[in-house]
């Protein structure tokens, strides 16, 4: 998870609330500790029972369950609680050698997460750090629901305003209603659609690096129109991977073949082939066709140069190359943010715009803390 998100969720006027159920109390300080640097308050109950009641009076997003107390029912009372509270994660704490009560649980191993132990910190704030992603992502795909439900309201009521006028006015204004309707539809339609078309590690991406690309537009005062254009060129810039076959989306740039990285270099050039079918995303078009395009002149496809790029191409080719980096889809390894915006300091001035960078930089610095936390690596 990027800083800028971590900060977001763990933020001191909303910290996230924790529950250890465990008979014994055992680790109960350690894991408050743990779970404090993790951005929770931890509480403790004793039983089953007390689990029900505190959640009947207020909201719990992560409940830490030792197994002892999935002998009472064999953890049917975890399994229903489970289905009903849909937005609750859970770790069940399995303290070893307890094979009655494993055997017991293999159902609920596909709800939530399975510690064994010994456990140490790593392991425990990574599997935190894994289910914070999962609520993020779940909390960001209702929002994209909420915005598509409104935008499809705002179409439906704009198309019934323009056709009331279009009985009262001339053809013209018909066919402009029609025009705006077939362009709008489309567009949303490929919102929609975005996160189906992504998988595995670029799942996310074009909403990431459209954020990036939209608050570095406002900051480097770019105006309303370009704005609007290069937040939409960010969202669909990687529009033609649908295009390419799932094994190569699946590997890093780096250990692309010279046949496949050829290929790959095609996504750019296809999407404003895509695009160009309509008629008010031309704008757009030109931004996605020139998102790969270097300050130096060494990009694809067209081998632009500094100011002969678009500024809307040069604020995503900075901000699609962060995301990339920190995700491991450049060289197959993610990078922290702290060397991210290092590689992008890098390449002012030569695959970079250096005013794009500037901006950029100032962005992020805004939104992280000083000193980045050490990543945690987990096995699959």
């Amino acid at each position: 998870m990027n800083d800028m998100r971590k900060q977001d969720s763990f933020s001191p006027q909303s910290r996230l609330q924790a529950l250890l159920a465990d008979p014994g109390m055992e680790d109960f300080s350690g894991l408050s500790l743990l779970l404090d640097q993790a951005g929770y308050e931890l509480s403790w109950v004793a039983s089953e029972s007390d689990v029900q009641n505190l959640l009947e009076r207020r909201h719990v997003d992560l409940l830490i369950c030792n197994t002892r107390l999935l002998d009472v029912d064999g953890g049917r009372w975890l399994e229903e609680l489970i289905v009903q509270s849909c937005n609750i994660s859970v770790i069940i704490l399995d303290e070893g050698g307890r094979g009655n009560a494993r055997r017991g649980i293999g159902r609920l191993l596909g709800l939530c997460r399975h510690i064994i132990s010994p456990w140490d910190s790593d392991q425990f704030l990574a599997t935190i750090e894994q289910l914070n992603e999962q609520r993020i992502s779940r909390q960001e795909n209702i929002r994209l629901e909420q915005r598509n439900r409104t935008l499809v309201k705002e179409l439906s009521e704009l198309s019934s305003k323009l056709e009331n006028a279009a009985h009262e006015h001339d053809d013209e204004l018909l066919e402009a209603h029609r025009k705006l309707k077939r362009s709008f539809v489309a567009t949303i339609r490929m919102f929609s659609n975005l996160l189906e078309w992504r998988g595995g590690a670029l799942a996310g991406h074009s909403r990431r690096v459209a954020d990036l690309t939209r608050r570095t537009a406002n900051i480097m005062q770019l105006d309303e129109g370009e704005q609007q254009n290069a937040f939409v060129a960010a969202l669909i810039h990687d529009i033609a991977h649908i295009t390419l076959p799932d094994g190569l989306l699946n590997k890093s740039v780096t250990s692309l073949s010279h046949e496949e990285l050829e290929k790959y270099r095609t996504h750019s050039s296809l999407g404003e082939q895509l695009l160009l079918s309509i008629d008010d995303a031309h704008g757009v078009a030109t931004l996605v066709r020139g998102h790969h395009e270097r300050f130096d002149g060494a990009g694809y496809p067209d081998g632009l140069k500094g100011e002969n790029i678009p500024v809307g191409a040069r604020i995503i080719a900075v901000a699609d190359c962060y995301d990339d980096l920190t995700i491991g889809h450049l060289n197959g390894k993610s990078l922290t943010p702290a060397e991210a915006r290092t590689i992008i300091s890098h390449g002012r001035g030569t695959q970079f715009d250096p005013e794009v960078v500037d901006a950029f930089l100032q962005i992020l610095l805004q939104a992280t803390p000083a000193v980045d936390p050490a990543p945690f690596y987990i096995r699959c």
